[in-house]
Protein backbone atom coordinates (compact mmCIF):
# COMPACT_ATOMS: atom_id res chain seq x y z
CA UNK A 1 0.00 0.00 0.00
CA UNK A 2 1.47 3.52 -1.17
CA UNK A 3 1.86 6.28 1.55
CA UNK A 4 -0.79 8.55 0.11
CA UNK A 5 -2.87 5.17 0.05
CA UNK A 6 -2.30 4.85 3.88
CA UNK A 7 -2.58 8.28 4.55
CA UNK A 8 -6.76 7.84 3.20
CA UNK A 9 -7.09 4.50 4.89
CA UNK A 10 -6.01 6.72 8.32
CA UNK A 11 -8.75 9.03 7.76
CA UNK A 12 -11.26 7.20 6.75
CA UNK A 13 -11.20 4.03 8.80
CA UNK A 14 -11.73 6.38 11.94
CA UNK A 15 -14.81 8.07 10.47
CA UNK A 16 -16.27 4.60 9.57
CA UNK A 17 -16.23 3.32 13.24
CA UNK A 18 -17.17 6.48 14.97
CA UNK A 19 -20.46 6.49 12.15
CA UNK A 20 -20.79 2.43 12.80
CA UNK A 21 -20.54 3.41 16.50
CA UNK A 22 -23.03 6.05 16.29
CA UNK A 23 -25.53 3.87 14.34
CA UNK A 24 -25.54 1.38 16.84
CA UNK A 25 -25.78 3.77 19.67
CA UNK A 26 -29.05 5.05 17.44
CA UNK A 27 -30.52 1.64 17.51
CA UNK A 28 -29.84 1.15 20.57
CA UNK A 29 -31.43 4.34 21.66
CA UNK A 30 -34.42 4.20 19.01
CA UNK A 31 -35.09 0.41 20.40
CA UNK A 32 -35.42 1.44 24.02
CA UNK A 33 -37.59 4.10 22.85
CA UNK A 34 -39.62 1.92 20.97
CA UNK A 35 -39.94 -0.45 23.95
CA UNK A 36 -40.90 2.31 25.79
CA UNK A 37 -43.66 3.51 23.26
CA UNK A 38 -45.02 0.72 23.00
CA UNK A 39 -45.64 -0.12 26.65
CA UNK A 40 -47.22 3.24 27.13
CA UNK A 41 -49.30 2.41 24.06
CA UNK A 42 -50.38 -0.97 25.53
CA UNK A 43 -50.82 0.26 28.81
CA UNK A 44 -53.24 3.07 27.92
CA UNK A 45 -55.36 0.56 25.39
CA UNK A 46 -55.58 -1.70 28.27
CA UNK A 47 -56.26 0.60 30.42
CA UNK A 48 -59.57 2.26 28.22
CA UNK A 49 -60.44 -1.61 27.65
CA UNK A 50 -60.43 -2.26 31.54
CA UNK A 51 -62.90 0.73 32.37
CA UNK A 52 -65.08 -0.23 29.18
CA UNK A 53 -65.08 -3.72 30.55
CA UNK A 54 -66.04 -2.60 34.02
CA UNK A 55 -68.89 -0.39 32.70
CA UNK A 56 -70.39 -2.97 30.57
CA UNK A 57 -70.58 -5.29 34.01
CA UNK A 58 -72.01 -2.22 35.67
CA UNK A 59 -74.45 -2.40 33.44
CA UNK A 60 -75.59 -5.76 33.19
CA UNK A 61 -75.56 -6.25 36.90
CA UNK A 62 -77.81 -3.07 37.13
CA UNK A 63 -80.22 -4.65 34.40
CA UNK A 64 -80.86 -7.74 36.47
CA UNK A 65 -80.85 -5.92 39.85
CA UNK A 66 -84.44 -5.97 40.39
CA UNK A 67 -84.37 -9.85 40.30
CA UNK A 68 -81.26 -10.29 41.99
CA UNK A 69 -82.32 -8.09 45.10
CA UNK A 70 -85.87 -9.60 44.88
CA UNK A 71 -84.87 -12.64 46.81
CA UNK A 72 -86.23 -15.01 44.52
CA UNK A 73 -83.90 -18.28 42.98
CA UNK A 74 -86.51 -19.95 41.23
CA UNK A 75 -86.07 -21.29 37.80
CA UNK A 76 -88.34 -18.36 36.07
CA UNK A 77 -86.27 -15.80 37.86
CA UNK A 78 -82.93 -17.11 36.81
CA UNK A 79 -84.25 -17.94 33.24
CA UNK A 80 -85.50 -13.95 32.95
CA UNK A 81 -82.15 -13.05 34.17
CA UNK A 82 -80.66 -15.06 31.77
CA UNK A 83 -82.64 -13.74 28.82
CA UNK A 84 -82.02 -10.01 29.99
CA UNK A 85 -78.30 -10.60 30.01
CA UNK A 86 -78.35 -12.54 26.73
CA UNK A 87 -80.12 -9.81 24.73
CA UNK A 88 -77.04 -7.25 26.39
CA UNK A 89 -74.73 -7.81 23.86
CA UNK A 90 -72.40 -4.25 22.29
CA UNK A 91 -70.86 -5.25 19.06
CA UNK A 92 -70.59 -8.28 16.33
CA UNK A 93 -68.06 -9.82 19.56
CA UNK A 94 -69.34 -8.17 22.75
CA UNK A 95 -71.71 -10.64 25.27
CA UNK A 96 -72.34 -11.32 28.45
CA UNK A 97 -71.73 -15.18 29.56
CA UNK A 98 -72.68 -17.17 32.75
CA UNK A 99 -71.08 -20.19 34.35
CA UNK A 100 -71.87 -21.56 37.89
CA UNK A 101 -69.32 -22.16 40.33
CA UNK A 102 -68.86 -25.85 39.16
CA UNK A 103 -67.81 -24.53 35.52
CA UNK A 104 -71.06 -25.32 33.29
CA UNK A 105 -72.52 -22.69 30.94
CA UNK A 106 -75.51 -21.12 31.83
CA UNK A 107 -75.44 -18.79 29.12
CA UNK A 108 -73.74 -17.82 26.06
CA UNK A 109 -75.67 -15.92 23.34
CA UNK A 110 -72.95 -16.74 20.79
CA UNK A 111 -72.44 -20.06 21.28
CA UNK A 112 -75.37 -22.13 22.93
CA UNK A 113 -73.72 -25.09 21.62
CA UNK A 114 -71.84 -24.79 24.57
CA UNK A 115 -74.62 -23.86 27.19
CA UNK A 116 -75.43 -27.38 29.45
CA UNK A 117 -71.67 -28.12 29.22
CA UNK A 118 -69.43 -28.55 31.88
CA UNK A 119 -66.28 -26.69 30.96
CA UNK A 120 -64.15 -27.12 34.09
CA UNK A 121 -61.49 -28.47 32.46
CA UNK A 122 -61.49 -26.43 29.82
CA UNK A 123 -57.66 -25.84 28.45
CA UNK A 124 -56.10 -23.47 25.97
CA UNK A 125 -53.55 -24.03 23.60
CA UNK A 126 -51.08 -23.13 26.35
CA UNK A 127 -52.66 -25.75 28.83
CA UNK A 128 -54.30 -22.91 31.17
CA UNK A 129 -57.32 -23.71 32.49
CA UNK A 130 -59.78 -20.98 31.05
CA UNK A 131 -62.94 -21.41 32.94
CA UNK A 132 -61.50 -22.05 36.47
CA UNK A 133 -59.24 -19.18 36.20
CA UNK A 134 -62.25 -16.93 35.64
CA UNK A 135 -64.67 -18.66 38.35
CA UNK A 136 -61.44 -18.13 41.03
CA UNK A 137 -60.80 -14.44 40.19
CA UNK A 138 -65.10 -14.07 40.62
CA UNK A 139 -64.58 -15.89 44.00
CA UNK A 140 -61.37 -13.57 44.94
CA UNK A 141 -63.77 -10.44 44.51
CA UNK A 142 -63.66 -10.20 40.71
CA UNK A 143 -61.92 -8.70 38.24
CA UNK A 144 -60.01 -8.98 34.77
CA UNK A 145 -58.37 -12.28 33.52
CA UNK A 146 -56.52 -12.56 30.39
CA UNK A 147 -57.35 -15.48 28.61
CA UNK A 148 -57.69 -17.14 24.57
CA UNK A 149 -61.43 -17.32 23.41
CA UNK A 150 -62.98 -17.86 19.61
CA UNK A 151 -63.62 -15.09 18.29
CA UNK A 152 -67.11 -15.40 16.79
CA UNK A 153 -66.89 -13.27 14.46
CA UNK A 154 -63.90 -14.68 12.42
CA UNK A 155 -64.05 -18.26 13.97
CA UNK A 156 -60.68 -18.11 15.31
CA UNK A 157 -59.09 -17.95 18.77
CA UNK A 158 -57.81 -14.70 19.78
CA UNK A 159 -56.40 -12.90 22.81
CA UNK A 160 -59.35 -11.56 24.98
CA UNK A 161 -59.45 -9.28 28.28
CA UNK A 162 -62.52 -10.31 30.25
CA UNK A 163 -64.07 -8.80 33.72
CA UNK A 164 -66.07 -11.48 35.98
CA UNK A 165 -68.43 -10.82 39.26
CA UNK A 166 -69.43 -13.29 41.97
CA UNK A 167 -73.19 -13.35 42.36
CA UNK A 168 -73.27 -15.21 45.05
CA UNK A 169 -77.27 -15.46 46.04
CA UNK A 170 -77.35 -17.27 42.81
CA UNK A 171 -73.90 -18.63 42.34
CA UNK A 172 -73.23 -17.48 39.26
CA UNK A 173 -70.46 -16.06 37.47
CA UNK A 174 -71.23 -13.42 35.68
CA UNK A 175 -68.78 -11.93 32.97
CA UNK A 176 -67.92 -10.51 29.35
CA UNK A 177 -65.05 -9.24 27.49
CA UNK A 178 -63.59 -7.80 25.08
CA UNK A 179 -60.87 -8.92 21.99
CA UNK A 180 -57.58 -7.89 22.07
CA UNK A 181 -56.78 -8.81 18.72
CA UNK A 182 -57.23 -5.21 17.86
CA UNK A 183 -54.95 -4.31 20.35
CA UNK A 184 -51.82 -6.65 19.00
CA UNK A 185 -52.41 -5.32 15.28
CA UNK A 186 -51.91 -1.74 16.28
CA UNK A 187 -49.08 -2.37 18.62
CA UNK A 188 -47.97 -4.77 15.35
CA UNK A 189 -48.50 -1.52 13.43
CA UNK A 190 -46.54 0.61 15.45
CA UNK A 191 -43.56 -1.99 15.92
CA UNK A 192 -43.40 -1.74 11.80
CA UNK A 193 -43.57 1.82 11.69
CA UNK A 194 -40.79 2.29 14.25
CA UNK A 195 -38.45 -0.47 13.07
CA UNK A 196 -39.07 1.22 9.79
CA UNK A 197 -38.18 4.71 11.10
CA UNK A 198 -34.92 3.30 12.85
CA UNK A 199 -34.21 1.91 9.19
CA UNK A 200 -34.76 4.81 7.61
CA UNK A 201 -32.32 6.71 10.06
CA UNK A 202 -29.59 4.37 9.76
CA UNK A 203 -29.71 4.82 5.88
CA UNK A 204 -29.30 8.13 6.71
CA UNK A 205 -26.22 7.71 8.49
CA UNK A 206 -24.93 5.62 5.80
CA UNK A 207 -25.44 7.97 3.36
CA UNK A 208 -24.10 10.62 5.18
CA UNK A 209 -20.61 8.48 6.02
CA UNK A 210 -20.62 7.62 2.82
CA UNK A 211 -20.64 11.51 1.31
CA UNK A 212 -17.84 12.40 3.77
CA UNK A 213 -16.05 9.32 3.03
CA UNK A 214 -15.75 10.25 -0.58
CA UNK A 215 -15.33 14.00 0.16
CA UNK A 216 -12.76 13.15 2.23
CA UNK A 217 -11.04 10.78 -0.95
CA UNK A 218 -11.85 13.67 -3.22
CA UNK A 219 -10.08 15.96 -0.90
CA UNK A 220 -6.99 13.72 -0.46
CA UNK A 221 -6.63 13.55 -3.92
CA UNK A 222 -6.75 17.06 -4.79
CA UNK A 223 -4.52 17.65 -1.73
CA UNK A 224 -2.24 14.74 -3.34
CA UNK A 225 -2.31 16.24 -6.35
CA UNK A 226 -1.52 19.74 -5.08
CA UNK A 227 1.31 18.65 -2.81
CA UNK A 228 2.83 16.40 -5.96
CA UNK A 229 2.85 19.53 -7.72
CA UNK A 230 4.20 21.25 -4.96
CA UNK A 231 6.78 18.53 -4.39
CA UNK A 232 7.89 18.46 -8.22
CA UNK A 233 8.42 22.17 -8.07
CA UNK A 234 10.61 22.06 -5.00
CA UNK A 235 12.44 18.94 -6.49
CA UNK A 236 13.10 21.10 -9.89
CA UNK A 237 14.40 23.77 -8.07
CA UNK A 238 16.35 21.88 -5.84
CA UNK A 239 18.23 19.74 -8.80
CA UNK A 240 19.14 23.21 -10.69
CA UNK A 241 20.50 24.49 -6.71
CA UNK A 242 22.55 20.73 -7.14
CA UNK A 243 23.51 21.75 -10.73
CA UNK A 244 24.29 25.14 -10.08
CA UNK A 245 26.50 24.19 -6.76
CA UNK A 246 28.17 21.70 -8.52
CA UNK A 247 28.88 23.77 -11.66
CA UNK A 248 29.78 26.74 -9.14
CA UNK A 249 32.31 24.35 -7.63
CA UNK A 250 33.41 22.64 -10.49
CA UNK A 251 34.55 26.32 -11.77
CA UNK A 252 36.35 27.17 -8.15
CA UNK A 253 37.95 24.16 -8.81
CA UNK A 254 38.87 24.93 -12.42
CA UNK A 255 40.08 28.11 -11.66
CA UNK A 256 41.94 27.17 -8.43
CA UNK A 257 43.90 24.31 -10.98
CA UNK A 258 44.06 27.01 -13.61
CA UNK A 259 45.56 30.31 -11.71
CA UNK A 260 47.47 28.09 -9.17
CA UNK A 261 48.33 24.99 -9.63
CA UNK A 262 48.59 24.82 -13.20
CA UNK A 263 50.68 28.51 -13.35
CA UNK A 264 52.85 27.12 -10.64
CA UNK A 265 53.70 23.89 -12.81
CA UNK A 266 54.31 25.71 -15.55
CA UNK A 267 56.95 28.38 -13.54
CA UNK A 268 58.35 24.85 -11.98
CA UNK A 269 59.09 22.98 -15.86
CA UNK A 270 60.34 26.14 -16.76
CA UNK A 271 62.53 26.38 -13.76
CA UNK A 272 63.80 22.75 -13.99
CA UNK A 273 64.17 22.87 -17.93
CA UNK A 274 66.30 25.53 -16.78
CA UNK A 275 68.59 23.93 -14.36
CA UNK A 276 69.01 21.31 -16.67
CA UNK A 277 70.17 23.46 -19.26
CA UNK A 278 72.63 25.03 -17.33
CA UNK A 279 74.07 21.31 -15.94
CA UNK A 280 75.07 21.10 -19.65
CA UNK A 281 76.37 24.25 -20.76
CA UNK A 282 79.73 24.80 -20.37
CA UNK A 283 79.42 27.84 -19.46
CA UNK A 284 77.08 27.60 -16.55
CA UNK A 285 78.65 26.79 -13.09
CA UNK A 286 76.68 23.98 -11.16
CA UNK A 287 75.76 26.78 -8.30
CA UNK A 288 73.34 28.41 -11.07
CA UNK A 289 71.93 25.46 -12.05
CA UNK A 290 71.33 24.53 -8.10
CA UNK A 291 69.68 27.83 -7.59
CA UNK A 292 67.20 27.45 -10.60
CA UNK A 293 65.99 23.75 -8.52
CA UNK A 294 66.00 25.52 -5.66
CA UNK A 295 63.71 27.61 -6.92
CA UNK A 296 61.56 24.84 -8.28
CA UNK A 297 61.54 22.81 -4.87
CA UNK A 298 60.16 25.66 -3.42
CA UNK A 299 57.51 26.05 -5.94
CA UNK A 300 56.93 22.54 -5.27
CA UNK A 301 56.15 22.46 -1.83
CA UNK A 302 53.61 25.63 -2.34
CA UNK A 303 52.37 23.57 -5.01
CA UNK A 304 51.61 20.57 -2.37
CA UNK A 305 50.09 22.86 0.10
CA UNK A 306 47.36 24.45 -2.26
CA UNK A 307 46.47 20.68 -3.23
CA UNK A 308 45.89 20.29 0.41
CA UNK A 309 44.34 23.34 0.75
CA UNK A 310 41.95 21.84 -2.14
CA UNK A 311 41.52 18.25 -0.88
CA UNK A 312 40.74 19.93 2.47
CA UNK A 313 37.77 21.97 0.64
CA UNK A 314 36.84 19.25 -0.62
CA UNK A 315 36.82 16.53 2.05
CA UNK A 316 39.16 17.22 5.15
CA UNK A 317 40.79 13.60 6.07
CA UNK A 318 40.78 15.15 9.86
CA UNK A 319 37.01 14.69 9.55
CA UNK A 320 37.75 11.22 9.14
CA UNK A 321 41.03 10.62 10.89
CA UNK A 322 40.44 12.75 14.21
CA UNK A 323 36.87 13.57 14.00
CA UNK A 324 34.74 16.15 14.29
CA UNK A 325 35.98 18.66 16.77
CA UNK A 326 39.69 18.52 15.46
CA UNK A 327 38.25 19.17 12.09
CA UNK A 328 36.25 22.07 12.88
CA UNK A 329 39.25 23.31 14.93
CA UNK A 330 41.28 23.27 12.01
CA UNK A 331 38.69 24.50 9.53
CA UNK A 332 38.46 27.93 12.15
CA UNK A 333 42.26 28.38 12.10
CA UNK A 334 42.29 27.87 8.27
CA UNK A 335 39.38 30.25 8.11
CA UNK A 336 40.98 33.28 10.61
CA UNK A 337 44.11 33.06 8.83
CA UNK A 338 42.36 33.65 5.43
CA UNK A 339 39.66 36.04 5.97
CA UNK A 340 41.36 37.87 8.62
CA UNK A 341 38.43 37.23 11.02
CA UNK A 342 38.98 36.88 14.85
CA UNK A 343 37.24 33.31 15.32
CA UNK A 344 36.99 31.16 18.77
CA UNK A 345 36.14 27.70 18.15
CA UNK A 346 35.42 25.70 21.80
CA UNK A 347 34.47 22.02 22.57
CA UNK A 348 32.91 20.17 25.05
CA UNK A 349 31.24 17.33 26.30
CA UNK A 350 30.97 13.88 23.68
CA UNK A 351 31.00 14.81 20.17
CA UNK A 352 32.29 12.08 18.99
CA UNK A 353 29.02 10.20 19.23
CA UNK A 354 27.40 10.62 15.31
CA UNK A 355 27.75 8.53 12.42
CA UNK A 356 30.06 10.00 9.29
CA UNK A 357 26.91 11.28 7.16
CA UNK A 358 26.23 13.52 10.98
CA UNK A 359 30.14 14.54 10.93
CA UNK A 360 30.15 15.68 7.39
CA UNK A 361 26.55 17.41 7.99
CA UNK A 362 27.99 19.88 10.71
CA UNK A 363 31.36 20.25 9.30
CA UNK A 364 29.60 21.57 5.76
CA UNK A 365 26.95 23.33 7.60
CA UNK A 366 29.84 25.18 9.69
CA UNK A 367 31.95 25.41 6.16
CA UNK A 368 28.76 27.28 4.46
CA UNK A 369 27.88 29.38 7.69
CA UNK A 370 31.69 30.74 7.51
CA UNK A 371 31.63 31.51 4.04
CA UNK A 372 28.12 33.34 4.15
CA UNK A 373 30.28 35.82 7.12
CA UNK A 374 32.89 36.17 5.15
CA UNK A 375 30.98 37.22 2.06
CA UNK A 376 27.77 39.39 3.50
CA UNK A 377 27.88 39.67 7.68
CA UNK A 378 31.14 42.37 7.88
CA UNK A 379 31.63 40.58 11.04
CA UNK A 380 34.76 41.22 13.10
CA UNK A 381 34.24 38.45 15.53
CA UNK A 382 33.23 34.78 15.66
CA UNK A 383 32.25 31.91 17.87
CA UNK A 384 32.28 28.09 16.57
CA UNK A 385 30.63 25.74 19.30
CA UNK A 386 30.38 22.32 19.55
CA UNK A 387 28.74 20.52 22.67
CA UNK A 388 27.63 17.07 23.16
CA UNK A 389 25.11 15.56 25.51
CA UNK A 390 22.92 12.71 26.18
CA UNK A 391 20.39 13.71 24.09
CA UNK A 392 22.92 14.84 20.81
CA UNK A 393 25.25 17.25 19.62
CA UNK A 394 24.74 20.58 19.05
CA UNK A 395 26.89 23.25 16.57
CA UNK A 396 26.53 26.68 17.08
CA UNK A 397 28.05 29.50 15.09
CA UNK A 398 27.37 33.19 16.11
CA UNK A 399 28.86 36.47 14.75
CA UNK A 400 28.81 40.07 15.51
CA UNK A 401 27.55 41.03 11.98
CA UNK A 402 24.69 43.16 10.48
CA UNK A 403 22.58 40.37 10.02
CA UNK A 404 19.85 40.18 7.07
CA UNK A 405 16.03 39.77 6.64
CA UNK A 406 15.97 35.82 7.16
CA UNK A 407 12.20 35.92 5.69
CA UNK A 408 13.47 37.68 2.79
CA UNK A 409 16.68 35.84 1.88
CA UNK A 410 14.77 32.30 2.86
CA UNK A 411 12.03 33.07 -0.10
CA UNK A 412 14.71 34.55 -2.72
CA UNK A 413 15.10 31.96 -5.32
CA UNK A 414 18.77 32.72 -5.57
CA UNK A 415 20.14 33.81 -2.55
CA UNK A 416 17.78 31.77 -0.32
CA UNK A 417 19.51 28.46 -1.73
CA UNK A 418 22.49 27.95 1.00
CA UNK A 419 19.89 28.32 4.05
CA UNK A 420 17.66 25.53 2.00
CA UNK A 421 20.71 23.56 1.27
CA UNK A 422 21.81 24.01 5.17
CA UNK A 423 17.89 22.94 6.32
CA UNK A 424 17.90 19.69 4.23
CA UNK A 425 21.07 18.80 5.05
CA UNK A 426 20.07 18.48 8.63
CA UNK A 427 16.77 17.24 8.18
CA UNK A 428 17.73 14.61 5.96
CA UNK A 429 19.55 13.15 9.29
CA UNK A 430 16.91 13.23 11.26
CA UNK A 431 18.29 16.57 12.88
CA UNK A 432 16.53 20.58 13.56
CA UNK A 433 18.09 23.55 12.32
CA UNK A 434 17.47 27.27 13.45
CA UNK A 435 18.60 31.03 12.09
CA UNK A 436 18.33 34.06 13.98
CA UNK A 437 19.51 37.58 12.70
CA UNK A 438 19.05 41.16 14.16
CA UNK A 439 21.24 44.70 13.31
CA UNK A 440 23.39 43.23 16.36
CA UNK A 441 24.28 39.66 14.34
CA UNK A 442 23.62 36.31 13.43
CA UNK A 443 23.36 33.00 15.13
CA UNK A 444 22.79 29.38 13.08
CA UNK A 445 22.15 26.59 15.88
CA UNK A 446 22.11 23.18 14.00
CA UNK A 447 21.37 20.04 16.12
CA UNK A 448 21.88 16.24 15.43
CA UNK A 449 20.92 13.05 17.34
CA UNK A 450 22.92 10.99 18.91
CA UNK A 451 23.16 7.53 17.47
Amino acid sequence: MKLRQKILALAITPLILAVLAIALAVRYQAAQLAGQQRASVEAAYLASKEAELAHYVSLGTRSIAHLYESGRQDKATLDEAKAILAKLDYGDDGYFFVYDLQGKNLMHPRQPDLVGRNLWDLKDEHGNPTIQHLINQAKAGGGFVRYLWEKPSSGKIAPKLGYVVMLERWNWMLGTGIYLDDVDAALAKIDTQISSNIQYTLLWIAAIAIIIALIITLSGLALNISENRVADAKLKVLAQSVVRSQEEERARLSRDLHDGISQWLVSIKLQVESGIAKLTSPSSTPETARRSLDRAACQLNDVLGEVRRISHALRPALLDDLGLAAALDHLTREFSEHAGIDIMFASEGETDRLTDVGNTVLFRIAQETLTNIERHANATQVTVHLSGDKTGIVLTVTDDGIGFDVARIAEHPKRGIGLRNMHERVESVGGTFQLTSSPEGTRVIATLPRV
